[in-house]
């Protein structure tokens, strides 16, 4: 596990693996903590543009892949 976060682009998905499980966690805790305090259409949301939001970070970090001229 070590050797994997030595490189950066290793660092980077670790970093991305580790906010998700933060908004997972996030989302919840506040489906726990007051279910009726987000709506559905909210929720929709908040998620979809997270999705579009890491789509976009990890699609960064395949194409830092591919300058840096490592196999993907």
């Amino acid at each position: 596990m070590r050797q994997y976060l030595e490189s950066d682009l290793g660092f980077y998905y670790g970093v991305g693996i580790f906010v998700i499980a933060v908004f997972v966690l996030g989302m919840a805790a506040v489906a726990i903590i007051d279910p009726d305090g987000v709506g559905t259409v909210e929720l929709v949301g908040l998620a979809g543009g997270f999705f579009v939001f890491m789509l976009v970070y990890f699609i960064s970090v395949s194409v830092q892949r591919l300058e840096d001229g490592e196999n993907v």
